[in-house]
Parts: C-alpha cells; structure tokens; sequence
C-alpha cells in the first residue's frame, strides 16, 4: 500500500471515482466528471492524500485550507473533507490510517483545529473531535414582516449576482471571522468558485458599510425563497435584509433561511408565524464536528479566570499542560501534577465550549474531580460555536 499527497490536477484521476460513488447518484456521467475537473482551480490549496494499491487511488482524504474563530482567536484550520474509499476497500483502516497523516501533517503546517461534517459521528469521536451545533432553518411567510415596510431604517439593500456581490459578501465574512466564535472561512483560493454560484446575493449597506448580507435564490413563482446563511454585523443589518425578504410577499409563499442556534426567529415580528428546526441524520445532515491540533497554539484565548493543570493522552495534543488566565489571556505551559485528565474531545468541547466540566465526564470525555469543575467552568464558560461554512 502506497500513502502519497497529490495535487489538484491528479484529484481527478484518483479521487473523483472514490467521490463520486461515496457522494453521488451514481453510474456518474462523463459530464459529471468534466465538471469535477473544472473546479480542481479551486483546490489547489488542498492538501489531499490517497491510499493507493498496484496504481488505484482506493481511499483518499483532505484538509481545505481556512480559518477559524476561537473564543475571539483567529486560527489557521484544516477542514477535512472528501473523506471516501472504494467500497471493496473499506473496513481495512486506510482510512483511519490516511486521517491520522493528514491531521499530523497539518498541524506541522500550522493549523492550530480542524474542523469536518461526519457521516457518522462515532467514527471521527475516535479522532478526538467533538460536535458543535449545526445551524438552523427558520422557515416562514413573508407576511410575518410586513410591519417592516413601513419602517424607515437608515440603510438599504442593494440586490447583485454573485459575481457583482461577491466582494462584500466576502469582505462581511471576514468581518465577522474576528468578531465570532466559531466563525470559519476558506482560503482565496477556494473560496473564489462561491464567485460562479448561479445565486443572487442581497447586500445591506448603511453609511456606506455592509452591515449584511444573504445568497439566495427564487425556485419559482409561488414557491419558495431558499436563502443560505443570514450574515450580519448587527441587528441593523438583519432588519435590512429581513425587510428586504418582505418585499417578496406576492412572490414566493415561503422564505427558507439558515441562521445561528443564537437567533430567534419568532421575536422577529408581532404576528409571526415560523418553524425553526435543527435536523441531524447521519448520513447526510449531521452536525459538525471539532478538535483542537495545538494546544501551545491556543496562547491568548480569552478565557475566565483560574489556573489548572490537565493531562492529555492524545498522539497529537498528548501532555501535562498548565493552563492559567493572565489578564484573561489564557497562557499555555508544560506541567506536571495534574488534576484533571481530559480526552482531546473533552478538552476540544471545553475550548470550543459546548460542552461544561460536567457534561464532559457524563459523556465519558475525561475525568475531572469536583474540585476541578468550578475553575474550568470559569476559565471556560460555555458559548455555543457558529460554524457557517459548508465543506
């Protein structure tokens, strides 16, 4: 068995078979893999491995280039995707093997978390990643906003292709990349195909800033407004564009829009009828999942104050860490005499946040003794991650 990276041109040749049969209605068409050639402009940044025997490509994975906010700390992240195999090939740990590379390879590039969407949780847990919330889709009647016509608000949304909206659209993700927790993005390089999506972007504007914006397209007359994730810098910039779904009221029927677990779509309006819902089923809607690759790397995050030492038995993130707030800045030394031993997807769930001290025993993440949980509660107070990017 041969472990090799490969670049954007061979994914074709190697990894589109592996693809298309794990992702795709399949027998594929040659159409189907002209279009897959087509992208690999976009990958070029990607970092892909295969597993490969007597010349065929019989497992690959790979780690798109991105960023992510971390409690207020800008990261580099590997996002791992196009994890497949040919199906007479699985359940012979190539690709377990071809993860455990690929995650030690990234980190030595830099990438202080990783992040991916499972098809089966279980799985990537023995990877030491740990769920984070998926999003939300609020679906409702556009009537729900008509108060919102008659509202004056000091801006206005400006209605592009994405290739005109492009630009703003991007420049308010990387806005919010500093502003908020779990926030994660792609690199130019990928993130540059979004630019030929057949979809309209609505971008709000007020005193010549982009305070929003949302891509979305119409299905048909009647039908439904499907929107992607509702962007915004504040509430002025959800009022705009909210105001701006109004204005469909003798279009479509429904508005479909993605949000945050923070958001709450039946304060939106007096006479609001909505249905919020976070759906997960494996395989194709679960949840995403995280881990953090460095601990050393982590040296800054805001967090509350306290002082603890915790053992880690991970390949990757494996040691005594002394971890204590300065100025509440988290500071991040080799230690001895631990109190606490985590697993990497109890610590991760403690630095991303979703999980507190006691959840992470309840859920067989670690041991920490009573004394313990009061400072990593502290140091580590829960906030829910908005991971907006689909990969």
């Amino acid at each position: 068995m041969n472990f090799r990276q490969i670049t954007a041109a061979e994914r074709t040749a190697t990894m589109f078979p592996l693809q298309a049969y794990a992702f795709m209605p399949s027998p594929w068409t040659a159409e189907d893999e002209e279009a897959y050639r087509g992208r690999m402009r976009f990958f070029e940044t990607t970092l892909t491995l295969i597993a490969e025997e007597d010349g065929q490509a019989l497992a690959g994975v790979a780690a798109l280039r991105m960023r992510q906010n971390v409690r207020g700390l800008v990261h580099d992240m590997a996002g791992v995707a196009s994890v497949s195999s040919h199906p007479m090939a699985r359940r012979r740990g190539l690709v377990r093997e071809l993860l455990e590379r690929l995650l030690r390879q990234t980190r030595e590039e830099g990438c202080a978390v990783s992040a991916l969407y499972p098809f089966r949780p279980s799985f990537y847990a023995r990877f030491g990643f740990v769920g984070v919330p998926r999003h939300r889709t609020a679906t409702f009647t556009p009537e729900g906003l008509a108060h919102l016509l008659r509202a004056d608000l000091p801006g206005e949304v400006e209605r592009l292709s994405m290739s005109d909206g492009f630009a703003a659209w991007q420049g308010l993700q990387q806005q919010l990349l500093t502003r908020r927790h779990g926030f994660a993005v792609f690199d130019d390089v990928r993130s540059a195909e979004f630019r030929e999506d057949e979809y309209w972007v609505a971008v709000a504007r007020s005193g010549g800033e982009v305070v929003g914006a949302v891509r979305y397209q119409v299905d048909r007359h009647g039908g439904d407004l499907i929107a992607s994730h509702l962007l915004c810098a504040g509430s002025l910039g959800r009022a705009l564009l909210l105001q701006f779904f109004a204005r469909h009221v003798d279009q479509v029927a429904q508005i479909v829009v993605r949000l945050s677990t923070d958001e709450v779509p039946e304060l939106w309006g007096t006479d609001m009828q909505v249905s919020t819902e976070g759906s997960v089923a494996n395989p194709t809607e679960n949840a995403p999942m995280v881990r953090v690759l460095d601990v050393e790397a982590l040296a800054g995050t805001p967090v509350g104050p306290g002082a603890i030492t915790i053992e880690i038995p991970d390949e990757l993130i494996g040691g005594v860490w002394q971890l204590e707030s300065a100025g509440g800045a988290l500071t991040v030394a080799k230690g001895s005499a631990p109190s606490v031993t985590l697993s990497a997807a109890g610590f991760s769930a403690l630095v991303y946040g979703v999980l507190d001290p006691v959840e992470v025993v309840a859920r067989g993440l670690g041991s920490v003794p009573a004394a313990a949980i009061p400072t990593l509660s502290t140091m580590f107070p829960r906030e829910m991650p908005y991971l907006v990017a689909d990969f």
